[in-house]
């Protein structure tokens, strides 16, 4: 059985109603006893809406590989110091370590769509979730994991995944995608239903292995995804931010190409948060990231699953 923790209290806002009661006791999981990234508010209680980059921390001229160490995910079998480049995973602050194993996706199948948490699978195979603003690119990513055309049902509409639907991956584990948040064009009562079914979900899977919050690069930070990141980080629930359509080379309407609106996401993250979750780079478009994302998955799996025994 695992440890349970609890973060720091927080006192911070979130796109969640401040009517639900924060009572979760999440196990002890791997990103959360590497590293405790709780957000930290700032001095009136609230996360900072600048993403200017010059906030960000600035490593002395002396110790760049310092600086540079300090915003790695160390997994398990690995010392912070012993940490090499060729460790780390390309377009990611992801070291790699003992326990990545196999982690290529030979088989995967559709096995419900639940209304409620309480309909999910109940067996014990570990999950990974993902979530994200409408349009992020969920189902995009999802069939570029599995290399399969629509095993996820994409749509110009957003909004449009309004149930908790579960795919089984190797006969092994679980790939969850989650309805989007954000949704402009939603009625009331979908919106309604995001922030009480999903959050429900969060907080009373034993099986959850992770959260990969997904964050659209093609655009610059938004609000509602910090948002997020913080509700997470408060009720003790891991995550890695995966970074979608990376394969954008110009800049949007709003002028900043997705390297750039990334580095300002992660002078967020280093500002205001004790330890850096874990992030990397993705494109459902070119594959980039894909193979690293699965490296990534396969050992936060292999060490819950070693430490679920």
């Amino acid at each position: 059985m695992l440890f349970h923790t609890r973060y720091f209290p927080l006192h911070s806002t979130c796109l969640f109603s401040s009517s639900f009661s924060f009572s979760s006791h999440k196990p002890f999981s791997l990103l959360q006893k590497l590293n405790q990234f709780s957000p930290s508010p700032d001095s009136k209680g609230h996360f900072s809406t600048s993403f200017s980059t010059a906030s960000a921390p600035k490593p002395t001229a002396s110790e760049p590989a310092k600086f540079a160490k300090a915003f790695l995910f160390v997994p398990p079998g690995v010392e912070r110091d012993e940490v090499t480049e060729n460790m780390i995973l390309p377009g990611s602050n992801i070291v790699v370590g003992p326990y990545a194993g196999h982690s290529q996706i030979k088989q995967v199948e559709f096995v419900k769509s639940s209304a409620k948490p309480k309909d999910c699978p109940k067996d014990d195979r570990p999950e990974f979730a993902i979530v994200g603003r409408s349009n992020v690119g969920k189902s995009s990513l999802i069939n570029a994991l599995v290399k399969r055309k629509e095993v996820a049902l994409t749509s110009k509409k957003p909004g449009k995944t309004q149930l908790i639907n579960h795919f089984l991956v190797n006969k092994s584990w679980y790939i969850v995608d989650l309805p989007g948040y954000g949704f402009a064009n939603a009625p009331d009562s979908a919106r309604s239903d995001w922030s009480s079914f999903t959050k429900g979900f969060f907080l009373n899977r034993e099986t959850l292995v992770a959260v990969l919050l997904l964050i659209d690069a093609s655009i610059p930070p938004q609000q509602i995804d910090l948002d997020c990141a913080n509700w997470l980080g408060r009720n003790n629930i891991p995550m890695t931010f995966v970074f979608t359509k990376c394969d954008k080379t110009k800049g949007g309407s709003k002028g900043k190409r997705p390297d750039e609106n990334i580095r300002d996401f992660q002078a967020f993250i280093r500002k205001h948060y004790r330890q850096p979750p874990p992030w990397i780079m993705t494109s459902s478009v070119t594959g980039l990231g894909r193979d690293e994302l699965l490296l990534h998955m396969s050992q936060l799996r292999n060490y819950w699953d070693n430490e679920d025994t």
